[in-house]
């Protein structure tokens, strides 16, 4: 069973602040990067971030550690890296499972 997955794009972002604030293609755009950007920058220069209201993003170190090929079963050495995860704030939860705000 897979689910089938939607694509958000930054034209689609685009699309609808343009059809809500009234401003050019061109603004919407620019407005959608620099929001994309300063959200980027934001978890580069300090590991986490929270929207109020959306969710935390957080960002964690992994050690370096041995893994193994499925299909060979050769071991190799994963090396260290960061890796980011989203959790959803209650707000975002109570909306998708449908429920209204308190």
């Amino acid at each position: 069973m897979s689910e089938k997955i939607k694509t958000l794009t930054r034209a689609d972002i685009a699309t609808k602040i343009t059809d809500v604030f009234n401003v050019t293609r061109l603004e919407a755009l620019d407005f959608v990067d620099e929001a994309f950007n300063e959200i980027s920058e934001a978890i580069i220069e300090e590991g986490n971030l929270k929207i109020t209201g959306f969710g935390t993003f957080i960002v964690r170190s992994k050690k370096e550690r041995i893994g193994r090929n499925p299909k060979t079963l050769k071991e190799a050495v994963i090396s260290s890296r960061k890796s980011i995860t989203f959790r959803p704030s209650g707000i975002l939860k109570k909306k998708v499972m449908g429920e209204r705000e308190c």
